[in-house]
């Protein structure tokens, strides 16, 4: 659980040392005015995620291992269906959204570019931060650890090669944290 807070840790402070050195503090200014968003999939995934663990391990207990199935499926399911959602609501209430979490407006076509990519991935922030405790409850906590480590890690490489290889800027690292999400969701999955 320590290591999953630290690798959510590790993609923000690689975003903001990445982008605050290519972009400067208005892109910095931008990731923090779309932080409340990636909160509200922390709390989507941190819902279903130990709900889902913890039906599992009562299941398990009760020796109805089918059931025990079922209860990760449907957890993993709506973790992604309600990232979809929020996905959705967030591009299509993309500018509103931004001005309501305080984007002036010299940070808000930053916070624009970045949080339109991102949303992308909010059914695989969800699902690799809620998948671990599913996966920690199935027995596997050295997984859950690497499954989170390397999404993680394929941002801190991708980072600087977008943003300053390719000179993608905002897009660059919003990009690279979406793939490092997408990475650690399929191996969740």
């Amino acid at each position: 659980k320590k290591i999953a807070m630290l690798v959510s840790s590790l993609y923000n402070i690689v975003d903001q040392f990445f982008i605050g050195n290519a972009v400067g503090e208005l892109g910095n200014a931008a990731t923090n005015i779309a932080f409340p968003l990636n909160t509200s999939c922390v709390a989507i995934a941190l819902l279903m995620g130990i709900g889902g663990a913890s039906t599992f391990n009562l299941s398990m207990g009760r020796g109805d291992s089918k059931g025990a199935g079922k209860y990760i499926g449907n957890s993993a399911t709506v973790m992604l269906v309600l990232g979809v959602v929020l996905s959705a609501v967030t591009l299509l209430f993309l500018a509103p959204l931004l001005r309501f979490f305080g984007s002036p407006d010299h940070v808000l076509a930053y916070a624009k570019t970045y949080t339109g990519i991102t949303a992308l991935g909010f059914p695989f922030l969800i699902l690799t931060n809620g998948g671990g405790h599913l996966v920690r409850a199935d027995g596997s906590p050295l997984n859950a650890m690497l499954y989170n480590l390397s999404g993680a890690l394929i941002n801190t490489v991708l980072d600087p090669l977008f943003i300053f290889g390719l000179h993608m800027g905002m897009a660059g690292s919003a990009l690279a944290m979406i793939i490092g999400q997408i990475f650690s969701g399929i191996l969740i999955i």
